[in-house]
């Protein structure tokens, strides 16, 4: 049983065009686990708009795969839901969907992608928080 989390770690960082006015941001903080493939935890895209889209926390799983070739080693993808709420006057509520795909180096840094209700953004650098890097190489 405790070979189920062999090698697990944290990873954290964003995807997105940080210092990009109006541009949104995926940050993530993610538990690995290499062993398994697996990949789990929490993203939150913020927006410099007011209205529903601003900030959005999405539980998020996926996958990690080596791709043994390149400058990245490493794609990962995840997905999860959220619910995304009306902007009055409008009433409701609903289950969104968000995704999102990397292509990253053994630091979690790399390029990337992600999609949301009606917003997806693509080829974007992905970039792992500065005090995680020194604990991945």
């Amino acid at each position: 049983m405790s070979d189920l989390l062999a090698g697990a770690y944290l990873a954290k960082g964003t995807i997105g065009n940080v210092g990009t006015p109006g541009a949104p941001i995926a940050s993530f903080s993610l538990v690995v686990v290499p062993s398994q493939n697996s990949v789990s935890g929490t993203v939150v895209i913020t927006q410099a708009i007011s209205g529903p889209d601003g900030h959005i926390v999405v539980p998020v799983t996926g996958k990690i795969y080596a791709t043994g070739f390149g400058q990245f080693t490493q794609v990962v993808s995840l997905q999860g839901q959220y619910v995304h709420t009306f902007p009055p006057p409008a009433i409701g509520a609903f289950l969104a969907n968000f995704d999102a795909h990397l292509a990253i180096d053994g630091s979690w840094n790399g390029t990337g992608g992600f999609s949301y209700y009606q917003h997806d953004i693509e080829n974007v650098p992905v970039k792992a928080a500065a005090n995680l890097q020194a604990e991945l190489v």
